[in-house]
């Protein structure tokens, strides 16, 4: 016997109502699935521990985790050679992807313009603007403003008429820490001698402990009093050096102060890539993004030097006011921090 239309009715409604709310749970939890912006990172040489550059990009983006919600993913490459194979990979499953120096700089400009609906930033940024993707984000600093701050401290702190720089990689990026560094020493000093060094002309000059220990020992013996050393885990050699000679040593890019027994560590120049990172994810994930150069330096806080109780009894009251006069003039634009060494005369 047939059924009534009723209720094949009934049974209709019922079916509905049970899709209906199939599709629900469906729906919902796809919708509490979606996925965070997702940011990857790739290290410089020395990678994570450098108590530098590297540490300082990596405290911005994990502080825009934190603070944003989003995924955060970090590769350390082994060698120069996976540079680019890793931000590659990035390129793939993140949508803003950093490089972290100068080195990525050509490959970042290759990668943007290969897969133009992801993002790409360099920090030191130091390619062809002309060949610039828009998705691009190139980071410059004025390292030599810095640098001419702690010139200035040494100069006035030293208690001999030399000072020492000590490079990483011989490059323009670096070469523009020695000439700010000059020329503040010039300015603070006169007739005070500076002399200086490279590890290398590869990026391995920035991770070789040994030869920093060796470039220092030979300035120290030269009669340097102060080191300021850019130059990545280089660097740390410095700091070994200066120990054991019983001289002293400038840190840079973080307050390296801990790296060294108290006293050996007079400052650190400060090169805040943490800001600058976490800056660049704030704007990305408020749809603000635009690349092209965006360059920082004293003015826009991005450059400083370590001044505070910890060193008080070096950088003393008097040098510190010196110093923060020449902060103020260079910031006021009546002093143009050389870029290159050899205009430092």
């Amino acid at each position: 016997m047939g059924r009534s239309r009723r209720s094949q009715g009934i049974e209709c409604l019922a079916i509905f109502a049970a899709l209906s709310a199939a599709l629900l749970d469906i729906a919902a939890p796809a919708a509490q699935s979606a996925q965070p912006l997702a940011v990857g990172l790739v290290f410089s040489v020395g990678g994570l521990g450098d108590a530098s550059f590297n540490d300082s990009a990596h405290e911005g983006l994990q502080r825009a985790k934190r603070d944003f919600g989003i995924e955060a993913l970090e590769y350390e490459p082994g060698d120069a050679s996976q540079r680019e194979p890793l931000a590659r990979r990035l390129a793939v499953k993140a949508d803003l992807i950093f490089g972290v120096g100068l080195f990525f700089s050509d490959d970042f400009i290759k990668l943007a313009a290969q897969f133009p609906a992801r993002k790409f930033a360099v920090v030191d940024f130091v390619g062809d603007e002309q060949s610039m993707p828009a998705n691009l984000l190139g980071i410059r600093f004025r390292e030599q403003e810095g640098a001419f701050l702690v010139g200035a401290a040494a100069a006035l702190a030293a208690r001999t008429d030399t000072v020492g720089f000590v490079g990483g990689m011989d490059s323009p990026l670096i070469r523009k820490f020695e000439a700010g560094y000059r020329a503040g020493v010039k300015a603070a000093r006169p007739g005070m001698r500076v002399v200086a060094a490279y590890a290398g002309v590869t990026g391995q000059a920035f991770a070789d402990p040994a030869k920093g220990a060796e470039l220092a020992k030979a300035q120290f013996d030269a009669g340097a009093d102060i080191i300021f050393q850019a130059a990545g885990t280089t660097g740390f050699g410095v700091f070994k050096a200066a120990e054991e000679r019983g001289r002293r040593a400038i840190g840079v890019d973080a307050d390296q102060s801990h790296m060294a027994k108290p006293g050996v560590i007079v400052t650190s120049m400060l090169k805040n890539t943490s800001e600058t990172v976490y800056r660049a994810i704030d704007s990305f994930t408020k749809g603000e993004w635009q690349g092209g150069i965006r360059e920082f330096g004293l003015a826009e806080n991005a450059i400083d030097y370590v001044a505070n109780d910890a060193n008080l009894d070096v950088i003393t009251p008097e040098i510190r006011q010196r110093v923060e006069a020449f902060r103020a003039a260079i910031v006021a634009g009546e002093i143009q921090v050389p870029v290159d060494p050899k205009s430092v005369q």
